[in-house]
């Protein structure tokens, strides 16, 4: 399968395109000129804000997987622009150079209210708070829209494969306000390709799709698996359903994580 990566360079994109690649697919990623790819990864050059770049770079690809994001800035208009009219400019792009192949988004589950009475399904009502996951509804309901071939899978926390992002924990739980005891949903490089590959094939066409393991871990756990203190606390959580995500549908379509929890990470030293 041909298909053409955005964001291969990013933190879930250079784990996530060897993967692909491994898996038997000629895998092209949206660079800007000069920029490097991983190995046995084809550079594509090109620009989310150049139409003309991006109609080259789709053309004869069966499928787009979709992972250029903007969202570690205060700056919500590149937010915005980055992430809504980044797709809208791919997806008009695939419409009319591309218009038979598959268009993956790459979404997250802080899309949810964070006051939800359970963990969040995909059906549930989106409540985005911040620039980031509003932005990211923005385009979800643009491709939706599009009449392309589409699926929109929503990742929770990312981990492993030394990528830095559980090591940064401790340092922004005072900030983010966490409570000890409230438990996230995560999710392991190793996985986000287990659920790539499955919606490259067809699998989760025309849903979106909630991806995480099996087992949500408080952050008190996690602060301690980074190396990191938190003080204890036995006092009520807010909001304890809040980045917790229902992940029966993924199952039901025949998605099961190789890395199951962090704990089964830590033992594996993949974190």
């Amino acid at each position: 399968m041909k298909i053409l990566v955005t964001g291969a360079t990013g933190l879930v994109g250079q784990r996530l395109a060897p993967r692909l690649v491994a898996a038997g697919m000629e895998c092209h990623a949206l660079v800007r000129q000069g920029g490097k790819v991983p190995s046995g990864v084809v550079a594509a050059e090109g620009d989310l804000f150049d139409p003309a770049s991006l109609a080259k770079a789709v053309d004869g690809m069966e499928a787009i997987v979709h992972l250029a994001a903007v969202f570690r800035t205060q700056d919500v208009d590149l937010i915005w622009k980055s992430n809504l009219e980044g797709t809208q400019n791919l997806i008009a792009a695939a419409q009319a150079h591309a218009d038979t192949a598959r268009f993956i988004l790459a979404s997250t589950s802080n899309v949810y209210d964070r006051q939800g009475a359970r963990p969040a399904r995909e059906g549930d009502a989106v409540q985005p708070e911040q620039a980031y996951p509003a932005s990211k509804v923005a385009a979800e309901e643009a491709l939706r829209r599009s009449g392309l071939n589409w699926s929109i899978t929503r990742f929770p926390f990312v981990y492993g494969d030394a990528d830095g992002h559980l090591e940064m924990l401790p340092r922004h739980v005072e900030a983010f306000g966490f409570h000890p005891a409230h438990r996230m949903s995560t999710i392991h490089h190793r996985d986000i390709a287990t659920a790539m590959e499955m919606a490259l094939a067809g699998a989760f066409d025309g849903r979106i799709v909630n991806i995480a393991d099996d087992a949500p871990l408080s952050i008190y756990e996690l602060v301690g698996l980074a190396g990191g203190t938190m003080m204890p606390s036995a006092e009520p959580t807010q909001d304890p359903w809040f980045l917790h995500v229902d992940t029966s549908l993924a199952r039901s379509l025949g998605f099961k994580p190789k890395i199951q929890t962090v704990h089964q990470a830590a033992r594996e030293a993949r974190l």
